[in-house]
C-alpha cells in the first residue's frame, strides 16, 4: 500500500503557474461553455439547444453507470484473485470525472466527458496521466513511500 504526499505550491517546479491553471479551469473554461452554447442557440435555436444539453447529461449517466459497473466487476476480479485492483481504480477515477463533465452544461466538457466514458480513449488519457504522475514522482514533486 503507498502513501503520496504532495508539497504544495501555486508553482511546480518547472516554473508553471498552478494558479493560472485553476483559473483557467474554473473560470475561463465555464465562460467559453456560455459562448459556445449561445453560439449555437442562435444557429439552432434554444429548444434545441437545451435538447442537447439534457440528451448528453441522460447519456453520459447511462454510459457512466454501464462503465462504472463493468469496471467495478473487474475490481471485484482482481481482488478475489489476491491483487490491488489499481488499474481499475484509477479507471473509476476517469469514469467519474467523465460523467461530471457530462453532468455540467457545455459542448466542451461533453466532448471530454464521452472521452473519458470511452474506453480507448479513456486508455489513451490514463496512460497520459500515468506519465504525467510518473515524470513528478521522478522530479520529487510528489513523494511516494510503499508501506509493507
Amino acid at each position: 500500500m503507498g502513501v503520496v504526499t504532495w508539497r504544495g505550491k501555486l508553482r511546480d517546479r518547472d516554473g508553471g503557474n498552478v494558479l493560472f491553471w485553476l483559473v483557467a479551469l474554473f473560470v475561463l473554461t465555464p465562460l467559453v461553455e456560455l459562448v459556445i452554447l449561445v453560439y449555437l442557440g442562435m444557429a439552432i435555436g434554444a429548444g434545441y439547444t437545451v435538447l442537447i444539453v439534457v440528451a448528453t447529461g441522460i447519456a453520459g449517466a447511462a454510459l457512466a453507470k454501464s462503465q462504472g459497473l463493468a469496471t467495478l466487476s473487474r475490481a471485484r476480479g482482481s481482488i478475489e484473485q489476491g491483487t490491488i485492483p489499481s488499474g481499475e481504480l484509477f479507471e473509476g477515477a476517469l469514469i467519474l470525472a467523465g460523467g461530471l463533465m457530462l453532468m455540467t452544461p457545455g459542448i466542451i466538457t461533453d466532448i471530454v466527458g464521452f472521452a473519458l466514458l470511452i474506453p480507448p480513449s479513456r486508455r489513451l488519457a490514463r496512460r497520459w496521466l500515468s506519465s504525467q504522475i510518473r515524470r513528478k514522482i521522478e522530479k520529487g514533486d510528489i513523494q511516494h513511500w510503499e508501506v509493507h
